[in-house]
């Protein structure tokens, strides 16, 4: 006689236990396709109605798709009780298995609300934030909160398998605190320097850094938890370990990019041999050059008036050079170079300006120019640098004065030409 359903169920529990679990799986599925097919639409349309930071990180897109892979487990979890003929021990371990998942899956949402996060905090700032958010990067925070959720829900789903309190859990870990603070001792350093760095604003996103113990000088791209990335002016890219910027010094050059001018701190040679003093032709020949009118008729007053009461009180003895007071080249060149950087409009006229003659040395008698430039962008600091040292080097024989220049071997070859030209023909006897 064949069987039918009602006596198959009857004399077959298996087939009920497995049939209501079958039931359950089906409904545990259905209310993640419902949640995606309906609340997950009317949700995203609730945050873009609101445009507000907190809905744009609670109700992303991420974050929704992960928060509905929570529901199916919550289902398993609130009906495998009630699936006939699945038996008490069965059901607390399907029970424990499910919990265990769903912690997994909160884990994974609770991931993707931080990194939904940082991807608001970096894409779209609020007005309030907009100012730091661009410069000031929370990856380390973020990061660090990622590792803290994953070990929690490490632990609630081993302590949901073994269905044990998670107190106990963290009581067996205790014995494991020297071994994991050996584990996690850079990612505790790392995090640290990453607080410290952000808190005294000593690096943001952007800045130029120089580091060279460590190959690094270009501009911050990237701060996490465990490495800052540089990316250097030739375009390779520099991995620094963050507790290392707390231990180690680097020069950061926002200081100078926020100050509004570049500085110019560099030298003219002069040869030494080309210092001389002016006599009166050459004195009005640089009354005539614009820059230097006021300053020659200034000197050429107070040297004149100088020597005369020199006259009265030395006489004759005033014919020596050294009794005179007399202007020289290379002082009114470098009243010339200083009228020219005032002059210059690729100059910040705020910062400091100076032109100092330096402490002679074998290379020659060194003419330094410090300043700063009008503009802090590398090309036009250059080019600024380069228009003014390429004009003073060509107006340098306009005062009678000449670079320093070591000499080289076509110097060296021309000079043992023209001796050897110039040396007398031996005579035969």
């Amino acid at each position: 006689m064949p069987l039918s359903f009602t006596s198959l169920s009857t004399s077959e529990p298996w087939i009920q236990a497995l049939a209501g679990l079958a039931v359950l799986s089906l409904l545990a599925l259905a209310t993640r396709a419902l949640a995606l097919l309906i609340f997950k639409p009317v949700l995203q349309r609730v945050r873009q109605t609101t445009d507000s930071w907190l809905t744009d990180v609670t109700l992303h897109d991420k974050v929704l798709a992960a928060g509905a892979r929570v529901l199916p487990s919550m289902v398993i979890v609130a009906g495998v009780s009630h699936v006939p003929q699945l038996g008490a021990e069965w059901s607390a371990v399907l029970a424990n298995v499910a919990q265990a998942f769903m912690a997994v899956q909160v884990v994974r949402a609770l991931v993707a609300m931080l990194d939904a996060v940082l991807e608001v905090q970096e894409g779209k700032p609020q007005a309030a934030l907009a100012v730091q958010a661009r410069t000031r990067s929370i990856k380390n925070y973020v990061q660090l909160g990622k590792l803290v959720v994953v070990l929690a829900g490490a632990i609630i789903a081993v302590a949901s398998l073994l269905d044990r309190s998670p107190a106990i859990v963290l009581s067996g870990l205790g014995a494991m605190s020297a071994v994991l603070l050996l584990v996690f001792k850079d990612t505790i350093l790392s995090f640290v320097a990453g607080v410290l760095l952000s808190s005294n604003d000593m690096l943001r996103l952007g800045d130029w850094i120089e580091m060279p113990q460590v190959g690094a000088d270009g501009a911050v791209i990237d701060m996490a938890l465990h490495t800052v990335k540089v990316q250097n002016w030739d375009k390779t890219i520099t991995t620094i370990p963050t507790w290392r910027l707390m231990s180690e010094s680097y020069r950061n050059w926002r200081g100078m990019s926020e100050s509004g001018g570049r500085r110019i701190k560099r030298t003219l040679r002069i040869d030494a041999t080309t210092v001389g003093f002016l006599d009166e032709e050459q004195m009005r020949y640089f009354e005539n050059i614009a820059l230097l009118a006021p300053y020659m008729h200034a000197k050429s007053e107070a040297v004149a008036r100088d020597n005369a009461e020199r006259q009265a009180r030395l006489g004759d003895k005033v014919a020596l050079v050294a009794n005179q007071r007399r202007l020289t080249n290379l002082g009114t060149f470098r009243a010339y170079v200083e009228a020219y950087l005032r002059a210059h409009p690729g100059i910040n006229q705020d910062m400091t300006l100076m032109v100092r003659q330096m402490e002679p040395t074998p290379e020659g008698a060194p003419l330094e120019l410090y300043c700063f430039t009008a503009s802090v962008a590398w090309t036009e600091y250059e080019a600024t640098q380069s228009d003014i040292f390429e004009h003073l080097i060509g107006v340098l024989p306009e005062f009678g004065l000449r670079l320093y220049q070591q000499p080289s071997g076509n110097d060296l070859r021309h000079g043992l030409m023209a001796g050897a030209q110039a040396r007398p023909l031996p005579i035969e006897a």
